[in-house]
């Protein structure tokens, strides 16, 4: 028996409706379902795509939908969230947020849900806490989309820097989806060499390079393209694309997600970025990497960051 996978996708935003695409380009669910309160514009992106069927790979399902439609679903992605207007702190959207998912969770659970949330609303690390906690799901099967992108970002800068495929580039980003984030760069490798020893053994060939102007760098990327178009959406939705790949055809493959921390790393009670093996229960494990003392006290500090963040939720006191 074929197994058919649904993905249902609340938000038909920028974000929402291009990760329904990009899982219509690539195949990777049976069925697609995109829920918004605007309904018109949910029906209008679904239509959009119907018609690109023809030329897809697979036909797959995709319609606009209601919160009913989630009671089946394998996965639901939650893209609804405060509107950027120029702000660039995700901490400084949480109110909104917080607002808006605290009313689409109950909608979800009421249909009967009992598959995987993934989070990718920010501020991403604190709304995927909430979002565990209004569900009542365990925390394996509520995942946020964490440090996935700037990881993405990183690999890009590196390959850039190395004239280097960034998918040949081994390297992870850590902690808070945000300015607080930190680069392990006691696991980071280029080409399969250490790529601070690289900068290191060599600066006559990179000249004017840091580490620490890669981190900001990487911090900044986001900024940089939101400022040039009024949005992200490509590499988001890609992560996205990603993480639910992951979970629904089973891949066992380790990505820097925002999970609930539980003595890792030292920290507990936060959702916060770290490389997890993911697959069709969720997060299957947690890579526990060994840091550097220094290393240790950066997620730390980005880990208090989420905590002082988490406390402001309102929903939950």
């Amino acid at each position: 028996m074929i197994n058919v996978t649904k993905v249902v996708i609340v938000g038909a935003g920028a974000v929402g409706s291009t990760v329904a695409y990009s899982l219509v380009v690539k195949g990777i669910a049976a069925e697609v379902v995109l829920v918004d309160r605007n309904m018109q514009k949910a029906r209008g992106e679904a239509l959009d795509m119907q018609h690109s069927m023809d030329f897809q790979n697979r036909n797959v399902r995709i319609y606009a939908g209601d919160y009913s439609d989630c009671h089946d679903a394998d996965i639901v992605v939650i893209t609804a969230a405060a509107p950027l207007n120029g702000e660039t702190d995700r901490l400084a959207m949480q109110e909104k947020s917080e607002a808006i998912v605290a009313s689409v969770i109950p909608q979800v659970m009421e249909s009967g849900f009992d598959g995987i949330f993934l989070v990718v609303s920010n501020p991403v690390d604190v709304m995927a806490y909430l979002v565990y906690r209004l569900s009542g799901l365990p925390k394996e099967r509520v995942i946020g989309t964490g440090t996935v992108l700037e990881t993405a970002r990183l690999k890009h800068a590196i390959g850039e820097i190395m004239n280097m495929d960034p998918r040949s580039v081994d390297a992870y980003v850590m902690g808070e989806h945000g300015d607080t984030m930190m680069v392990p760069w006691s696991h980071v490798r280029a080409g399969g060499k250490s790529f601070a020893e690289i900068l290191n053994d060599s600066p006559q060939r990179f000249p004017g390079i840091s580490l620490e102007q890669i981190v900001e760098q990487t911090r900044l990327a986001g900024r940089e393209v939101l400022t040039a178009k009024g949005n992200t959406q490509y590499g988001i939705a890609s992560a996205v694309t990603g993480i639910v790949k992951a979970v629904l055809h089973d891949e066992n493959k380790m990505l820097p997600v925002s999970v609930f921390l539980d003595g890792e790393y030292g920290e507990r009670d936060v959702y916060c970025g770290v490389p997890a093996i993911l697959n069709r229960s969720g997060v299957k494990e947690i890579g526990e990497f060994h840091l550097r003392e220094e290393e240790k006290e950066q997620l730390g500090r980005s880990a208090d960051t989420l905590r002082q963040a988490i406390r402001r939720i309102k929903t939950l006191r």
